[in-house]
């Protein structure tokens, strides 16, 4: 346990506190002087000021979940048999690849991390999450090396193919990972958590390799009367999925496109804490994973 901590430690990125604008900027400080996200519930832009914190500068790996499992007793979750929990045993085979979870999955982790290093940890808020994957707040669309996508210019062939990511993944690399593997996962398949470059930061696949669950939960009018001073996200839940479940807040993009680009650091969607997915209940958490932060102001 002791050089599992130490490894938890060296892992985390300090992030001193500071004012910025969180939304979607784009109509008015972007290059192209137009929205990055459709979706109305990223505006307005919003001045918010942050307290330093620490935050994980990969997601939490398989070999870590393990750890946490292993440490209280618990399995990892498992499917009906068949081709689902085959997947699901497949890219948990693998200790450097991102541990899929629910939200209270992922809460938990975080409350266990603050148990065993005797440092507040727990998972970010949605404020603290934009502000470092844009890098303490900088107008950066997406959370790579240097706030682009970049790919190389392959074609696509009769046998597939196409571009390979630069500095994040494209359906070619995680189709030919898959491939190596021996998975049939194709292009929704999780690769290894240092795969691609960190943002200016220091800090992996934020725009990619699986949505990120954070504290908050969701609520599409939020930015209309977010606290400006360390906002913590609505007190109870406010918005219903279409099957009328609460929702919390997740951040980031499941599996990157650079074709598609757009503006992931400001993107906001949500999710239900526990995975389900359509009115039979069915869990879906291949997407789902998390990153921990630790709410001090001194540097771990």
């Amino acid at each position: 346990m002791k050089h599992f901590v130490e490894e938890v430690k060296r892992d985390l990125v300090f992030v001193e506190g500071g004012e910025y604008l969180m939304g979607d900027y784009g109509l008015q400080y972007g290059a192209e002087q137009m929205s990055y996200d459709g979706d109305e519930d990223s505006r307005p832009v919003h001045k918010v000021k942050l307290s330093t914190f620490s935050i994980a500068r990969f997601k939490v790996s398989n070999k870590e979940f393990e750890m946490y499992l292993k440490s209280n007793g618990l399995d990892l979750r498992s499917f009906e048999e068949g081709d689902r929990q085959e997947d699901w045993k497949n890219i948990h085979s693998l200790p450097n690849l991102p541990a899929h979870m629910d939200w209270y999955e992922a809460d938990r982790y975080c409350n266990w991390l603050a148990k065993v290093t005797n440092l507040p940890f727990s998972l970010p808020t949605e404020a603290q999450w934009e502000y470092a994957a844009r890098s303490r707040g900088q107008f950066l669309m997406v959370a790579t090396d240097d706030g682009t996508y970049r790919q190389t210019n392959d074609g696509f062939t009769k046998d597939g193919g196409g571009p390979k990511g630069i500095n994040i993944s494209t359906s070619r690399d995680r189709k030919e990972f898959a491939r190596k593997m021996g998975w049939r996962t194709g292009v929704l398949t999780p690769l290894p958590v240092d795969r691609f470059p960190p943002n200016p930061l220091g800090l992996y696949a934020m725009s990619d390799n699986g949505l990120e669950w954070v504290k908050d939960w969701y609520d599409e009018n939020y930015y209309q009367y977010s606290p400006e001073i360390d906002p913590q996200g609505p007190e109870t839940p406010v918005t219903k999925d279409y099957f009328g479940r609460d929702t919390k807040v997740v951040r980031g993009q499941a599996n990157a496109n650079p074709s598609w680009g757009g503006g992931v650091n400001v993107h906001r969607t949500s999710a239900n804490p526990h995975g389900y997915a359509f009115e039979h209940k069915m869990i879906v958490l291949r997407d789902k994973t998390a990153r921990c932060v630790v709410n001090s102001s001194d540097q771990i």
